[in-house]
C-alpha cells in the first residue's frame, strides 16, 4: 500500500467521524507508525503486555477480549475499520487491560501511544477530536453497563445488531454471545425467535 493511498484512507476514515484532519496532521501521524497485517486468529497483545503501542484499523476485525476468575473468554469490544485498537497506552496504562486478537486478517496502522498522545495535545484541532472521541467512549461504557442491568438479553442483541449490523455474520457466534453476558444457545434461541415472528 502506497502512502497515497494511505493518506486518502485515513482522510476518508476522519471524514466518517466528521472530522476534517489536514495532510500535514496525518504526515506527522504517519512519521510515527508503522504497518502489520495480522492474520484470522492471532493475538495482537495479551492482557498484562507492555502497552507501548496503540493502533487504528485500516481493515478487518479485531476484538478485546478477557478471562475471567473461571476461565471463560469474555468479548469486552470489537474494534472495526477507524477505531483504535490495543488502545491502553493511549489511556495512560503502562500494561495492556485486555488481549486483542485479529477476527478476520486485518491491517493496523501501530503508532507509539505517547508519541501519538503529544501529536494530538500540539494541535488544537486533533485535541479537539479527542475529546470527542473520549465522550464517545464513555457513551458506550455507561451504556454497556445500564445495558446489563436493565435490557433483557434480546433487547441486548437488537442494540448491537444497531451498533454493528456489517458484523453479525462475520463474527463468530460465540464472540457475540460473550459480549451479550449469554451463552451461545440462548443467542440461537433468540435469533431464531425474532426470525419466527418476523415471518408472522
Amino acid at each position: 500500500m502506497d502512502k497515497e493511498t494511505i493518506v486518502k484512507q485515513l482522510k476518508d476514515m476522519a471524514e466518517g467521524f466528521g472530522w476534517n484532519i489536514s495532510t500535514d496532521i496525518i504526515d506527522k501521524a504517519l512519521s510515527i507508525s508503522s504497518f502489520k497485517v495480522y492474520s484470522k486468529g492471532e493475538i495482537l497483545v495479551r492482557t498484562g503486555d507492555k502497552a507501548p503501542n496503540s493502533g487504528i484499523v485500516l481493515s478487518g476485525v479485531i476484538r478485546s477480549f478477557y478471562i475471567d476468575e473461571d476461565g471463560n473468554d469474555i468479548s469486552q469490544f470489537f474494534a472495526t475499520c477507524g477505531y483504535l485498537c490495543m488502545d491502553s497506552g493511549m489511556f495512560g496504562f503502562d500494561e495492556s487491560s485486555a488481549s486483542w486478537e485479529a477476527l478476520e486478517e486485518t491491517t493496523v496502522m501501530v503508532f507509539d501511544a505517547k508519541l501519538m498522545k503529544q501529536l494530538i495535545m500540539s494541535n488544537e484541532t486533533l485535541k479537539k477530536y479527542w475529546i470527542e472521541a473520549l465522550e464517545s467512549g464513555m457513551r458506550y461504557k455507561i451504556y454497556r453497563e445500564s445495558g446489563f442491568l436493565v435490557e433483557s438479553a434480546t433487547e441486548r442483541y437488537l442494540e448491537f445488531r444497531r451498533r454493528y449490523p456489517q458484523l453479525c455474520e462475520r463474527i463468530p457466534q460465540q464472540c457475540i454471545a460473550t459480549y451479550l453476558g449469554i451463552k451461545p444457545e440462548s443467542l440461537s434461541r433468540i435469533k431464531s425467535a425474532l426470525k419466527e415472528k418476523t415471518l408472522e
